[in-house]
């Protein structure tokens, strides 16, 4: 599960202690809410189902895929399946590439989301070894599905915004400056980036 309330406003506080800035910001958007999702494969196959598409098209197309498949159908469901028949629950031909890719890893154990690596960047490597899982996808989906604390999305532009407007920056920080700006923040960074994506879209920070 990902991180708890407790562990962002743990996170957070010792965050604000250290940083001023952080602190003042903390005041003015207040704690975010948990970000949780479930573990396992289903999660990265929701995630490539839902790429450059609407949240409710991609709601849609899941709810069919589980009306064709049954809510707990597994990896080799997927593969079971014909083109024609999952195009019909609008996955394209590069997201049902995708989605089995990522069910053949599944299966075959070169991706075991029981067992990912406890190195943050191993395990990272692990998911993007999953066509269709960049980086971004993978870093939510162990913050979000694992909880793991140091996390540090940097290439997300919401983040990249919203560190910039904490830190007192004229310009939008570059996903490199972003990640030197968040050294200072180990091991609390997750709860920084669920904090970033809090406020966002709050002009008074």
């Amino acid at each position: 599960m990902g991180l708890t309330s407790d562990q962002i406003r743990g996170g957070l506080d010792d965050l604000a202690n250290r940083e001023p800035r952080i602190a003042s910001a903390l005041k003015i958007a207040g704690y975010p809410e948990p970000r949780i999702r479930p573990t396992g494969y289903k999660t990265l196959l929701r995630t490539i189902v839902g790429q450059q598409v609407s949240v409710a098209a991609a709601t849609s197309m899941w709810n069919k895929l589980e009306a064709e498949l049954g809510e707990d159908f597994t990896p080799s469901c997927v593969l079971s399946r014909d083109f024609d028949t999952l195009r019909a629950c609008g996955l394209s031909r590069q997201k049902q590439g995708y989605a089995r890719s990522l069910c053949e890893l599944v299966e075959n154990g070169a991706v075991n989301f029981d067992n990912l690596p406890e190195n943050d960047e191993e395990a990272i490597a692990d998911l993007t070894s999953i066509k269709g899982i960049g980086r971004w996808s993978a870093e939510i989906y162990l913050l979000f599905a694992e909880g793991r604390a140091d996390i540090w999305p940097a290439g997300d532009l919401a983040v990249q915004k919203a560190v910039g407007r904490i830190m007192g920056h004229d310009e939008m920080p570059k996903e490199k400056l972003v990640r030197e700006i968040a050294e200072d923040w180990r091991p609390h960074r997750g709860a920084m980036a669920i904090f970033a994506w809090h406020s966002y879209n709050m002009e008074a920070i």
